[in-house]
C-alpha cells in the first residue's frame, strides 16, 4: 500500500498553512505551463504535506487565469494521493449562514475559459464525474471537525461559474431555484483535473456570503468578503492541522475508485496515440499508459 502524502490547495485567505514541520519550499516545474506558485513542503506528526496557494502570493491570479493542469500536475509529481481544497464561497440557503463550512458532495461547473481536461486529440480520455468526491476523503474532514468542535455540514453542492465578477441577481435566483447550496469559482476544473490525475479530492466550502439572492445582501463587496475570510481562515487552519495529525498514513484506496479512474477511461488505440501529448501525460497517467 503506498503512503499517503496530503495536498492542501488553499482558496481565498488561505495563503500559507502554519504549523508546518521542516519546511521545504520547492519550485516544480509542469509541461502545462506554470503552477500557482511554489510548493511548500512538510509534514504534521509525520504525515507528509503539501501546500499550494491557489491564487499565489498576495492573491494575484484571478479564478479564470489559475492554470489548474499545472497545479494538478506538480501535485501529482511530487506523489500526491490525496487533495483538500479550502474555497471561499457565496450562499444559497438561509441556513448556510456565512461563517459555515459545507462538505461538497457535488458540482455543477458553469466556466467556459478554462482548459478542463489533460487528454485531447492526440489521446482522448473519458472518466466519470458522477461522485467527484472522494468520501473516505470526507469521513476524515468530517472527523477533524468534529474532533475540533468545528460545526459543518456534510451535503451541498458548488456551482462554479467563471467570474470574476459576483452573479447577477437573475443568474443568483437561477442557482437557487435549481437547489444549488454554494456558489465559487474555482472548484472546476480543479476536480475533473484531480480525477483524471487519479487523485482522491474533496473540497470544504467556507462561506463568506449570501450571494444577491439575499435581500440584505443584495450587493457583494470585496470588504464583506474579507472580514469572514479571515474569521474563516483561522477554522480552516485548525481543521487542516487536525486532519493532518489524524490522517492514515497509509493511502487508503478510495472506494469509488478516484485513484484508479483510468483504468477504464483510455479510448484512443495505443497506435493512435500523440508521442508529444503522451510525454505530457507522464505523471497524469504514467500508470496506465506505461502498461
Amino acid at each position: 500500500m503506498a503512503k499517503a502524502v496530503l495536498g492542501i490547495i488553499g482558496g481565498s485567505g488561505i495563503y500559507d498553512l502554519p504549523g508546518l514541520e521542516n519546511v521545504v519550499e520547492k519550485r516544480v516545474e509542469s509541461p502545462w505551463g506554470e503552477p500557482s506558485g511554489p510548493l511548500v513542503m512538510g509534514e504534521v506528526a509525520g504525515l507528509p504535506i503539501v501546500f499550494l496557494s491557489r491564487h499565489g502570493t498576495g492573491h494575484r491570479i484571478s479564478p479564470s487565469d489559475i492554470n489548474y493542469r499545472a497545479n494538478i500536475d506538480v501535485l501529482k509529481r511530487v506523489g500526491i494521493t490525496d487533495i483538500v481544497t479550502l474555497s471561499a464561497c457565496g450562499s444559497f440557503k438561509q441556513e448556510l449562514a456565512p461563517g459555515t463550512f459545507v462538505l461538497i458532495d457535488q458540482f455543477v461547473d458553469r466556466t467556459y475559459k478554462r482548459e478542463s481536461s489533460f487528454f485531447g486529440t492526440g489521446c482522448v480520455a473519458h472518466v466519470s464525474m458522477a461522485h467527484p468526491i472522494s468520501p473516505r476523503l470526507r469521513i476524515h474532514i468530517a472527523e477533524a471537525a468534529r474532533a475540533e468542535d468545528i460545526g459543518v455540514v456534510h451535503d451541498g453542492t458548488y456551482v462554479c461559474i467563471e467570474g470574476p465578477q459576483f452573479s447577477s441577481y437573475a443568474e443568483s435566483m437561477t442557482y437557487k431555484q435549481a437547489g444549488y447550496s454554494v456558489i465559487g469559482m474555482t472548484n472546476m476544473p480543479e476536480a475533473k483535473l484531480a480525477r483524471e490525475a487519479e487523485i482522491c479530492y474533496a473540497s470544504i466550502a467556507m462561506v463568506t456570503d449570501f450571494d444577491c439572492w439575499h435581500p440584505d445582501h443584495d450587493a457583494v463587496t470585496v470588504q464583506d468578503i474579507i472580514k469572514v475570510l479571515v474569521e474563516n481562515a483561522e477554522k480552516a487552519k485548525r481543521l487542516v492541522g487536525r486532519l493532518a495529525r489524524d490522517f492514515p498514513r497509509e493511502h487508503e484506496p478510495c472506494p469509488i475508485g478516484s485513484d484508479r479512474a483510468l483504468d477504464s477511461a483510455l479510448i484512443t488505440a495505443p497506435q493512435a496515440r500523440d508521442p508529444a501529448l503522451l510525454a505530457k501525460l507522464d505523471a497524469v497517467a504514467g500508470r496506465v499508459l506505461k502498461g
